[in-house]
């Protein structure tokens, strides 16, 4: 069990690291998440802490939204995630605290959960990789298709999880095991070795690594 920190999405850039070598990066605006609320096994049957991030005006808030925020005397945030702990981890933490993106370690390795960019209705090349036909020997208008895609007898139907056409992307997508190259706790920003799902401005978690296996 971890913190999802919420960060945004900046974009893509490089580092030279002290070997010389040159690392692509992914740049992560890392602001304060604040723990807004906390859930008990005793109350609500399992144990969490509610995590708020990024600015928003009061006035577009609700009142119930306002009334959640103001009983605990936090700013409202625009963004609320809650993050799975175990008791003992939950007692670390307090209403009203801030995280700051130092809770993370240069060197360490994190899993980055995001949004995928959607990319509309796809064909099966484009969405499986599936190879092109042949442009000759009598293959016409059919370059681009799947092909057969079940027998005729048995059994009879399309079996589940055949490769078709349909919508592609704008998906929750899970990046395992990327390095932390770099914090910048002063400007709050995090430097992740390779590319994190999501379009630019888009928010992504990043918690440290579940399976770390490299």
């Amino acid at each position: 069990m971890a913190i999802e920190f919420m960060c945004r999405k900046l974009g893509m850039t490089q580092l030279f690291e002290d070997s010389g070598e040159c690392v692509p990066v992914t740049v992560l605006e890392a602001a304060p998440n604040v723990v807004v609320q906390k859930k008990t096994g005793e109350v609500d049957g399992y144990e969490a802490i509610q995590l708020g991030y990024g600015a928003r005006r009061a006035n577009l808030f609700s009142r119930p939204e306002q009334g959640h925020f103001g009983k605990v005397s936090v700013e409202p945030r625009r963004y609320l995630h809650e993050s799975r702990l175990s008791a003992a981890e939950a007692e670390a933490y307090e209403v009203g605290q801030e995280i700051a993106c130092d809770h993370f370690e240069t060197g360490s390795l994190v899993d980055v959960i995001g949004i995928s960019k959607g990319c509309g209705t796809a064909g099966v090349v484009k969405r499986h990789g599936f190879a092109i036909k042949k442009k000759t020997h009598g293959t016409h208008e059919a370059f681009r298709q799947p092909g057969a895609i079940g027998a005729g007898a048995y059994p009879g139907r399309v079996l589940k999880g055949m490769g078709m056409a349909g919508r592609m992307g704008n998906e929750r997508v899970t990046v395992r095991n990327l390095r932390i190259v770099k914090v910048d706790a002063e400007r709050n920003l995090l430097f992740v070795r390779g590319g994190v799902p999501g379009h630019n401005d888009a928010l992504v978690r990043v918690r440290n690594a579940v399976a770390a296996s490299r």
